[in-house]
């Protein structure tokens, strides 16, 4: 590539957010919320309606209430050593079933009402 070329080139911020299909957007997101320590940032038709983002850090994920879909989705979540002993931590105290899975590495797996799956893994 040329130079010129390379200085007319538009350069593009990609964001994208996961988007879980649930059956119960509500059920859902008390789950992220109560369950995992998530927030919600916000829910469509001011908390009434079907589609809701929960974020905890930099994790966003959207959760949608749909009859139509019953995929399921893996969501893989990076924290450092002390964080996910500080999560794993977390999710013993709030009795949340975890397993341990592998996927390339030893990893902690977390599955959401509906069956999406949360991958962590072990940090080296």
């Amino acid at each position: 590539m040329t130079e010129a070329a390379a200085r007319t080139q538009t350069v593009h911020r990609w964001y994208a957010r996961p988007v879980l299909f649930v059956t119960d957007v509500n059920r859902s997101a008390q789950f992220y919320i109560d369950m995992l320590g998530f927030e919600k940032a916000w829910h469509s038709r001011e908390g009434k309606g079907l589609v809701c983002q929960v974020n905890h850090g930099e994790c966003e994920i959207i959760l949608c209430q749909d009859a139509e879909r019953r995929d399921k989705g893996r969501i893989f979540v990076e924290l450092t050593a002390e964080g996910l002993k500080d999560f794993r931590r977390e999710l013993v105290e709030r009795s949340v079933p975890t397993k341990e899975t592998w996927w390339g590495y030893e990893t902690l797996q977390v599955d959401d009402p509906d069956g999406n799956e949360l991958f962590f893994p072990r940090p080296d």
